[in-house]
C-alpha cells in the first residue's frame, strides 16, 4: 500500500496554483493570444495582451480597495518591497529631503535587507522593538518619526507569526507628518479584508503565489493622486509609468488577476474555515503539553506559530519530514538555516526558538490533514522527549530544561502544559 504523501501545511510560504487560474495563464501560453506583446498596441494581437493586462491590474485593485492605475507589476513581492523602500528613500536622498526611514525588527528580510542597502548608501533606519507578542502599537511608530523620515515600512501581517498591526490606525497617526508609507502585505492580501485607499497608505506590496496564483509575479500599489515618486530600480521601455520597465508577462499577470478575483469572492469563507482549522490543530497539539503560542489569538487566520519545549526542532522535523511540510520560519530564509529573527525580537528565547514552527493552512486543507499531522506531532515528542533527561507529561513533568525556558517565555506567549 502507497503511504500518503506528507499533508502541505506550509501554505504561507507559497499555495498550490488554482485550476482555473492555470486554465487562464495557458490562454495566454499558446496559441494566437500568446503572441502579443502587451505594449505593441498597433495590432490586435497586442491590444488583446494589452486588455488581459488591465484587466488584470483591476482584479487586483479591487481586491485590496485600490485604483488600478496605481498598481504597478512586479516578479513579487520581494522586488515590490524593494521598489518601495530604495525608490522612495533614494528619490528624497538625491533631492536633500531626506534620509531617514521607521520599520520594525520583526520585517520580512525583504525590507529589513532593504534597509540595511539603503544606510550602506547614507540612509538611517530606526528599526522598532515589537511588544512581547509581536504587536506593535501606533503610538510608538508616530515617535520614531523625525523631521527628516522619508517612508515607514511595516508589513500588515507578520508571515512567521500572523500577528496583524492596525494599519489603518497606524496610517491615521501618520496623518500629521509628511512621511510616506508602505505596507507589505503579501500575507493578509486574500485572507484580510483590504482597503488601501480608505486607509490612506501610500504603497503596498502583493504577491500572487501567496493567494493561490503564480510564483513570479507581484504587484506594488503605488498611490497615483496626488502622484508618488519614485526612483525606479532599473531603466528602459517606459512600462509600468516608468518605475518597472520591461516586456510583463502577460500570463503570469492574467494568473494573478484571477488568482485575486476568486479570492475576493472566497474572502469569507475561506477566511471562517482557516480559523477553524487553525482552532483544530492548536487544541490537538496543546495535548502535549509544554507547548507554545507565539503572537495572538486574534491574528491571520493560516497561520500557527508554536514552540514545543524539552525537545530540539531538528530532531523533531526529522520525525515530522514524512508526514507534514512546514517551516521552522519564513521561507526566504530557510536557506541560512539561522534561528527566527521574528521571535527573537518578540523576546522568545534561543531554547525554544530553536524548537518552534510554522504551520501555515490553506483553503483545501481538511480536518482529517490537521488531524493527521497532530497524532505525528504528538508521537515525535513522546519519543524524543523518552530518549532525553527532559521528560513530558507521560514522565511526570517536562523538565528542567523546558521550566526555565517557560519562565523565560515573552508575556505575549501563552503556555499549555
Amino acid at each position: 500500500m502507497t503511504e500518503a504523501p506528507p499533508v502541505y501545511l506550509d501554505h504561507a510560504a507559497t499555495t498550490p496554483v488554482d485550476p482555473a487560474v492555470v486554465e487562464v495563464m495557458m490562454r495566454w501560453l499558446s496559441g494566437a493570444d500568446a503572441m502579443g506583446n502587451p505594449s505593441s498596441r498597433g495590432h490586435c494581437y497586442g491590444r488583446g495582451a494589452a486588455a488581459a493586462v488591465e484587466k488584470a491590474r483591476q482584479q487586483v485593485a479591487a481586491l485590496v480597495g485600490a485604483e488600478p492605475e496605481g498598481i504597478v507589476w512586479t516578479s513579487g513581492a520581494t522586488e515590490a518591497n524593494n521598489l518601495a523602500l530604495l525608490g522612495a528613500v533614494r528619490f528624497a536622498m538625491k533631492r536633500g529631503r531626506g534620509r531617514h526611514l521607521v520599520s520594525c525588527r520583526t520585517e520580512h528580510k525583504a525590507v529589513l535587507e532593504a534597509c540595511a542597502a539603503l544606510e550602506r548608501e547614507g540612509a538611517e533606519v530606526t528599526l522598532l522593538d515589537p511588544a512581547p507578542d509581536g504587536s506593535l502599537c501606533p503610538g510608538r511608530v508616530l515617535d520614531a518619526v523625525r523631521d527628516d523620515t522619508v517612508l515607514v515600512s511595516l508589513m500588515h501581517v507578520n508571515n512567521e507569526t500572523g500577528v496583524i498591526h492596525d494599519i489603518a490606525a497606524i496610517a491615521d497617526t501618520l496623518r500629521s507628518c509628511p512621511v510616506l508609507f508602505h505596507v507589505d502585505a503579501a500575507q493578509s492580501a486574500g485572507r484580510l479584508p483590504l482597503a488601501v485607499a480608505d486607509w490612506g497608505v501610500d504603497m503596498v506590496s502583493l504577491s500572487a503565489h501567496k493567494l493561490y496564483g503564480p510564483k513570479g509575479v507581484g504587484a506594488l500599489y503605488v498611490r497615483p493622486r496626488p502622484r508618488l515618486r519614485i526612483e525606479p530600480l532599473a531603466y528602459g521601455g517606459g512600462q509600468e509609468r516608468g518605475m518597472r520597465p520591461g516586456t510583463l508577462a502577460t500570463h503570469q499577470i492574467a494568473g494573478m488577476g484571477l488568482a485575486c478575483a476568486l479570492a475576493a469572492e472566497r474572502i469569507d469563507t475561506d477566511s471562517a474555515h482557516l480559523l477553524a482549522m487553525r482552532r483544530r490543530l492548536w487544541d490537538r497539539l496543546s495535548e502535549a503539553g509544554g507547548v507554545v503560542l507565539h503572537g495572538r489569538w486574534d491574528g491571520a487566520p493560516h497561520i500557527l506559530n508554536v514552540g514545543f519545549q524539552g525537545v530540539h526542532g531538528e530532531a523533531l522535523e526529522t520525525e515530522l519530514e514524512d508526514a507534514v511540510a512546514i517551516s521552522t520560519g519564513s521561507a526566504c530564509a530557510s536557506a541560512d538555516a539561522t534561528p527566527s529573527h521574528v521571535l527573537r525580537a518578540m523576546g522568545v528565547p534561543d531554547t525554544l526558538v530553536i524548537s518552534s514552527f510554522r504551520f501555515s493552512l490553506g483553503r483545501t486543507t481538511r480536518a482529517e490533514d490537521v488531524d493527521r499531522v497532530a497524532r505525528s506531532v504528538l508521537q515525535g515528542l513522546r519519543r524524543l522527549r523518552s530518549f532525553s533527561a527532559v521528560r513530558g507529561e507521560e514522565g511526570g513533568e517536562i523538565g528542567t530544561e523546558a521550566r526555565q525556558g517557560n519562565a523565560a517565555v515573552s508575556a505575549g506567549s501563552k503556555v499549555l502544559q
